[in-house]
């Protein structure tokens, strides 16, 4: 139609919405077991609206509309405090890789609960590492596709918004303190994932279903990348979670480095 912008000329404009608040960084019990793990003031989740309908398939433009919006870089700068993150420069490309996002329960760590990683009271087995000398079957199961539990969950399960998020709290920041039971980590990924995701029921089947979209996310200035970090670390990452139908988008990002940040 006359008029329409078509999906490569589309812009989105976006406005930061300081006021939505998550309860993963308001609990007490929450803040002190990121605090333990080396991410306290490192991990932030900032919310925006935008003006236009978006559609997967747009995520580029999508994305690259967003690290180049003045609202958006205006609020990076506030985000985190003796982190840097401002983008000093304008961002020229962007790489982005849609994320799996469908569950709407814990089941796909079932697995993990009868393979011989926990013991029957919940606590990790402990095993030998020739450079950690405090290592687990837990995080060997995680990192190195060797291990003989890293299939307990399917590489199809693993690429789940809601595994990455596991995985990302249990290897957590550079001085992290690991946990000697599984349920710190299942709980407070439960949380992290229920205040980024938005899920719907359907009222003739009833059946709930995730309506968010989640990308990972990194943006290149002339210089290189940019954001989140120069340098790529596994646990220096950021996503946009994306609600169509609010027209609302969540950046939840980590820099992994020393000690823990207040804000």
């Amino acid at each position: 139609m006359a008029g329409e912008k078509s999906a490569f000329d589309q812009t989105f404009l976006f406005s930061s919405l300081p006021s939505k608040k998550f309860s993963f960084l308001q609990d007490k019990d929450t803040l002190a077991l990121l605090m333990k793990w080396s991410m306290l003031g490192r991990i932030s989740a900032q919310s925006y609206s935008f003006d236009q309908s978006f559609c997967p398939y747009n995520s580029e433009k999508f994305v690259l509309c967003f690290f180049r919006d003045p609202d958006v870089i205006s609020s990076l700068k506030k985000m985190e405090a003796g982190v840097s993150v401002p983008l000093d420069k304008p961002v020229v490309s962007v790489d982005v890789e849609l994320v799996p996002c469908t569950k709407v329960s814990m089941e796909l760590f079932d697995p993990i609960y009868s393979c011989g990683i926990l013991r029957p009271s919940g606590h990790i087995v402990k095993c030998f590492h020739y450079a950690y000398p405090d290592y687990d079957e837990l995080r060997q199961m995680l990192q190195e596709e060797d291990s003989e539990h890293y299939d307990v969950v399917r590489r199809g399960e693993r690429g789940e918004f809601l595994f990455r998020l596991f995985k990302h709290l249990c290897l957590g920041g550079e001085l992290c303190q690991y946990e000697d039971t599984i349920d710190p980590y299942i709980n407070t990924t439960k949380q992290v994932y229920k205040d980024l995701i938005s899920a719907q029921k359907d009222p003739d089947t009833k059946k709930i279903s995730v309506v968010s979209t989640v990308i990972k996310v990194s943006a290149y200035d002339e210089f290189g990348r940019c954001f989140p970090g120069i340098r790529e670390q596994e646990q220096t990452f950021a996503y946009l979670i994306v609600d169509p139908f609010k027209r609302h988008v969540t950046l939840f990002c980590h820099f992994y480095g020393v000690g823990n940040l207040t804000l």
